[in-house]
């Protein structure tokens, strides 16, 4: 049974596989958007699965990216959302300075299984946050 329980851990974790559906999905998204991002997938312990750079994406934007799917997992929760209580006053407020830096505006989301397990995240940099927030929403909506 040992042996059945790590098989069945491994399938309910970010995998390559799936985080290479989840850039193709972005990068579809993107062009519809007519914008070039920076798409990264990380897995549940915060730890870089795939990543994609589409052409001319600005390269101020790589860091950016994965920052944000980082701190969607760290935190669990969308980075928009953190961003809401880490302004001045808020419960959270200097959050961003934690972890070796995080990044508390929209792109980052997190990717949970139909159960609600946390199996990792998504960030997307490269146009306004509006844009990166949505192109970040196709991808976990696609994937599911």
């Amino acid at each position: 049974t040992l042996l059945y329980t790590i098989k069945f851990e491994i399938q309910l974790s970010m995998n390559s596989a799936c985080a290479m559906k989840i850039l193709e999905i972005g990068q579809k998204k993107s062009k519809e958007l007519q914008v070039a991002m920076n798409i990264a997938v990380v897995d549940s312990g915060g730890n870089l699965v795939s990543f994609v750079r589409m052409d001319n994406a600005w390269l101020g934007s790589v860091d950016i990216a994965i920052k944000k799917a980082k701190t969607a997992v760290f935190f669990n929760m969308n980075t928009g959302a953190i961003g809401e209580i880490s302004q001045p006053g808020g419960s959270l407020y200097c959050i961003e300075h934690s972890n070796g830096g995080l990044i508390t505006f929209p792109g980052g989301i997190p990717i949970r299984d139909a159960e609600g397990k946390l199996l990792g995240a998504v960030g997307v940099s490269g146009s306004t946050v509006e844009h990166d927030h949505d192109v970040a929403e196709t991808c976990v909506n696609g994937c599911m």
